[in-house]
């Protein structure tokens, strides 16, 4: 049994890509520039907005200039559209209360802007997490594992105790870098290759599954 779980966001905990997809796209027709659709976003979150920006912008224009201009058009959207389609999982509202009455440690570590973090946690997930932290700026962004790092280490458990779980490359990648158990959760924004390329060492299909592992243990998914 595991005595703590960290958990990535979007992709993770909450479907956001409908949401995401909305305010990049907004953004884009604000400034002029062609839109993409929703299933492509779905390879440029996870690296936190700054980044997703630079990604949604036409290459030719991802200036500095213009990649703060589309910053201050997307949070103005996204903080007023954040939960217009965003919705948990199916199965997570009843995960996170079995791990909470089995005594297991939940936070939330993720490279979306810490405000807004704190504000999605507190909408959907209220008074379940023990800790939750996000980006902020001017630090670095996952697979960087010192967020990470922080919250294992104010729930005062070594690395053998806490799992570590997430959607994509970037999260087995934190996982590996903070010498904790990554679990590839099948639900999300990326796929299994991507997930088993980055040397996943379990891979669930289900928050059932998830569970198990949690609270029992059990051999990687090979």
């Amino acid at each position: 049994m595991y005595k703590a779980v960290i958990f990535d966001l979007d992709g993770t905990l909450l479907d956001t890509i409908g949401d995401l997809a909305a305010a990049s796209n907004a953004t884009l027709r604000a400034m002029g520039y062609p839109t993409h659709a929703v299933e492509e976003y779905k390879q440029m979150v996870g690296n936190g907005v700054p980044k997703l920006i630079e990604r949604f912008l036409p290459p030719a224009h991802r200036d500095e200039a213009q990649q703060h201009r589309a910053a201050q058009i997307f949070f103005s959207y996204y903080s007023a559209h954040k939960e217009d389609t965003t919705a948990p999982y199916p199965g997570i509202p009843a995960l996170l209360c079995l791990l909470r009455e089995r005594g297991v440690k939940l936070g939330v570590v993720s490279n979306k802007e810490n405000t807004l973090t704190q504000g999605v946690i507190a909408h959907y997930f209220p008074d379940t997490f023990h800790a939750v932290a996000g980006h902020t700026l001017g630090t670095p962004t996952k697979p960087d594992p010192h967020l990470v790092n922080e919250m294992r280490a104010a729930f005062g458990l070594a690395p053998g105790g806490v799992l570590y779980v997430g959607d994509s490359g970037v999260d087995i990648e934190t996982a590996h870098n903070a010498r904790l158990a990554g679990c590839g959760v099948l639900w999300g924004f990326r796929t299994e290759a991507e997930l088993r390329a980055a040397g996943a060492q379990f891979l669930v299909h289900t928050p059932a599954e998830l569970a198990a592992l949690a609270l029992e243990g059990g051999p990687a998914k090979g």
